[in-house]
């Protein structure tokens, strides 16, 4: 079926995403988001409860096969020397969070604006430093096309001045936004989230 894993993904990603998430997410139309999302609940392989749908158990393995399919037509060599580059500004992005969450070891109230607009600016340079290692991801896996539009979307809100858009967990921030394309990379070479958070790549 047509757009059948990155539909699944996205669902498995946010949980319980509406059609018009899953759209966004998944680089799509809302109709064909639609039509996906009705065979496959159609099917059993998700369910869908007030207009949002998450994966039934039996979807676990059809996920994993089609993984499995993907994987094989990746050039793991190189998407494992990109991961690598992208260890390194994960790094940093996760000192950024930091950053803005906590200020001299308190809670970030953010009163002081010349403090969260140097953490602004510091995301805006990452973000900057970051889209070509992304658009050369997006080469090697091209289902993660929308990935750059969706970083460069978040950061666009970011400096129009509405601040939830750099890590709040409900929208696609940017720091939800990363924490998926992560979630792709551990996906696509094969590892688990447990090994890569044991070996402190992880958020």
């Amino acid at each position: 079926m047509e757009n059948e894993l990155a539909v699944l993904r996205v669902v498995r990603l946010k949980g319980r995403p509406a059609t018009a998430d899953v759209a966004a997410a998944a680089g799509i139309s809302e109709q064909e988001a639609e039509s996906a999302l009705t065979e496959l609940a159609g099917s059993g392989t998700l369910k869908e409860a007030n207009g949002r749908y998450m994966l039934d158990p039996s979807a676990k393995d059809r996920l994993a096969e089609l993984l499995e399919e993907e994987r094989g037509q990746i050039d793991q060599d190189r998407l494992r020397s990109l991961y690598e580059e992208f260890d390194q500004h994960n790094t940093e992005l996760k000192e950024i969070m930091h950053a803005w969450q906590l200020r001299d070891g308190e809670p970030n109230d953010h009163s002081d604006a010349e403090y969260d607009q140097g953490v602004v600016d510091r995301l805006a340079t990452l973000h900057q430093n970051f889209a070509p290692l992304a658009d050369q991801v997006v080469e090697v896996v091209p289902r993660l096309q929308p990935y750059p539009q969706r970083f460069s979307s978040a950061l666009e809100k970011v400096q129009e001045g509405d601040h939830s858009w750099i890590a709040k967990p409900i929208a696609d921030s940017y720091h939800t936004v990363w924490f998926e394309f992560h979630e792709e990379l551990i996906e696509a070479l094969g590892l688990s989230r447990e090994a890569e958070a044991a070996s402190g790549r992880a958020e």
